[in-house]
C-alpha cells in the first residue's frame, strides 16, 4: 500500500467499473472514496439477483480468458473456488439449422446450410474486387471483410434486431468495435483455434461466478468497504457542484438525508448525457444540444421458471432470423452449475425502443411473444411455466448513427475542461466493452491519479486511446 491519501473522491455509478475503482483507491491508501450508487444493489446491467432459487443476470454475461492479468489475478482472489473455469457451449440459428458457437470445423462441415457455405466460398473468390464505399458503414465495412452471404444471412438481420437501425444508417465503428470476427481471415483464425491440439489457452472456455455474473461487483464492493471506502446505495444524487473551472463536490440525497459530499475528483460512470445535466456551477455550460445524438437502444429481459431440471444443454442460442424478434436466449443454471431441483430458469432478450411496443407489453404479452418465438425456432412447446419476471434496461447499447461521434466528442470535451470531472467505464465513454475492459479502465484510472489528488492528464489520454482497440468478445 502507499502512503495516506486524504483527498475525497466520489465515484458516480456502483458497477463493475466504479467498484474496481474504488477498490484499486481504498488498497492505495485513499482513505475518503464514496461510491454512489442509485439502486438497491450494486452491479448495474452486470449484477444479479435469485430467481426461484437460480442466480440470474440482467442477460447473457462471461468473463473472457482475455482479461488483463493483473485484473484477473484480483478476481481470483476475491473469489475463490466460487470463480468456475466454464466450456463455451452455445449455438446460432442460421437458415433453419444449428451451428454450434464458438464456431468449430467439424460442426461447421456437418451442419452449415450447403446453400450458405457455397455462397461465402464464392464471397471469398470475388469479394477482393468489390469496391470499397466512402465513407465507410457499417454494412460496407462488414460486407467487404465478410463477403455478402454472411453479412446477409447472419450479421446484418442481427444488426437490424439489436439496434432497431438499418446496417447502412450504423457508423463504421460499430462494426470496429462490436464485430471480433470483422473478416473472414479472422473467422477462420477462430475456427481453427478450436481445433483439438491447436486450442490457445482460453480458447472455447470462459469464467463465470458460482453465484451469478454479480458476485464479481459484490466481491469488489465488499473488499472496497474492508479496505475504508464507502458504497452507498440508494443514493440519489442532484447535482455535481462546480466553482467555475473545478468541481467542488456532490449535492447528494442519502438515507433520507440531503448533503454536500466535498470531493477533489468526480469519477463518473453513469451516462455522459446523464452526467452532463447534473453538473452545475461550471464555467463552460455543457453541450446539451448535442446529447440527442448520443442514442441508445432499450432492452426487454424475459425471465421464465420452467418446472424442469434443464431446457437444453447449452448455455446461450443466438436468433439472427428477422421473423423472430428475441436475440438471445440464456440458461443461468446451464452457466452457474446451480442446483435447483425441478426448477430452470431461461432468460429471453428482446432488443426494443424504450416506450415501443415490446417495451411497453405485458409480463402475459411478453410470455406469448416468447413462446411463440420458441415455437417457431423448433425449441418448443417449454415445459410447465411456474412464473414470469420482467426486467427492462433502458440503455441497454449504445448507438452508433452518424454524427454520433461528433456528439460525443463534443460532451467529453466539456467534461475534460472541468478540473476534478472524469468519465469512463462503458456508459461513461458510450462504449459496448466487456465487463473485463471496463474495470481495466478503472485500474489504468487509478494509476492516473496522483497523491496531490491531481488526475496525470497526458497519461490518462494516452490510456484512453488505447481503449479505442477494445474489440466485444460475444
Amino acid at each position: 500500500m502507499s502512503q495516506t491519501v486524504d483527498h475525497p473522491i466520489v465515484i458516480l455509478g456502483g458497477g463493475p467499473a466504479g467498484l474496481a475503482a474504488a477498490h484499486q483507491l481504498a488498497r492505495r491508501g485513499w482513505r475518503q472514496v464514496t461510491v454512489l450508487e442509485r439502486g438497491p444493489r450494486v452491479g448495474g446491467n452486470a449484477g444479479s439477483f435469485v430467481l426461484d432459487g437460480v442466480p440470474v443476470d440482467f442477460g447473457s454475461h462471461r468473463l473472457h480468458p482475455s482479461t488483463s492479468p493483473a485484473l484477473m489475478a484480483d478476481i481470483k482472489a476475491l473469489l475463490g473456488d466460487d470463480l468456475l473455469d466454464r466450456p463455451r457451449h452455445g449455438r446460432i440459428r442460421l437458415q433453419g439449422r444449428w451451428v454450434h458457437f464458438p464456431l468449430k470445423p467439424v460442426d461447421l462441415a456437418l451442419r452449415l446450410p450447403p446453400a450458405f457455405a457455397l455462397g461465402v466460398l464464392g464471397d471469398a473468390i470475388t469479394k477482393r474486387f468489390a469496391p470499397e464505399v466512402t465513407p465507410p458503414t457499417f454494412a460496407s465495412l462488414l460486407e467487404q471483410g465478410l463477403g455478402k452471404t454472411i453479412c446477409r444471412e447472419f450479421y446484418f438481420p442481427y444488426a437490424q434486431k439489436l439496434w432497431g437501425l438499418p446496417p447502412e444508417a450504423l457508423d463504421a465503428e460499430q462494426a470496429r468495435r462490436r464485430v471480433a470476427n470483422s473478416s473472414l481471415g479472422k473467422m477462420i483464425r477462430r475456427v481453427l483455434n478450436m481445433v483439438p491440439g491447436l486450442k490457445p489457452p482460453g480458447a472455447g472456455r470462459f469464467f463465470y461466478p458460482k453465484h451469478g455474473f454479480g458476485q464479481i461487483a459484490d466481491a469488489f464492493a465488499q473488499a472496497a468497504a474492508k479496505a475504508g471506502a464507502t458504497v452507498a446505495l440508494n443514493a440519489q444524487v442532484h447535482a455535481v457542484v462546480a466553482d467555475g473551472t473545478r468541481v467542488t463536490g456532490v449535492d447528494v440525497t442519502l438515507d433520507g438525508e440531503r448533503r454536500l459530499l466535498p470531493s477533489r475528483q468526480v469519477l463518473s460512470t453513469i451516462p455522459l448525457t446523464v452526467l452532463a445535466r447534473l453538473v452545475t456551477g461550471a464555467a463552460a455550460p455543457p453541450p446539451l444540444e448535442k446529447a440527442a445524438g448520443l442514442g441508445y437502444r432499450g432492452m426487454v429481459l424475459i425471465y421464465t421458471t420452467l418446472e424442469a431440471e434443464q431446457f437444453t444443454e447449452f448455455d446461450a442460442h443466438y436468433f439472427p432470423e428477422a421473423h423472430l424478434r428475441i436475440s438471445r436466449m440464456s440458461e443461468p443454471k446451464n452457466y452457474s452449475l446451480t442446483s435447483s431441483p425441478g426448477k430452470t430458469v431461461l432468460c429471453a432478450e428482446l432488443p426494443c425502443a424504450v416506450g415501443g411496443e415490446e417495451w411497453s407489453m405485458s409480463d402475459p404479452q411478453l410470455l406469448e411473444l416468447f413462446r411463440g418465438d420458441i415455437t417457431r425456432a423448433g425449441l418448443g412447446p417449454l415445459p410447465p411455466v411456474a412464473s414470469v419476471h420482467v426486467a427492462r434496461i433502458p440503455q441497454a447499447y449504445p448507438l452508433y448513427t452518424e454524427g454520433y461521434r461528433q456528439a460525443f466528442d463534443a460532451l467529453d470535451a466539456w467534461a475534460g475542461g472541468v478540473e476534478g470531472l472524469v468519465t469512463f467505464g462503458r456508459q461513461g465513454l458510450f462504449v459496448h466493452d466487456n465487463t473485463h475492459h471496463t474495470m481495466a479502465m478503472a485500474y489504468a484510472l487509478v494509476e492516473c491519479l496522483q497523491p496531490t489528488g491531481a488526475l496525470d492528464r497526458a497519461a490518462w489520454g494516452a490510456a484512453r486511446r488505447s481503449f479505442e482497440s477494445n474489440v466485444v468478445e460475444d
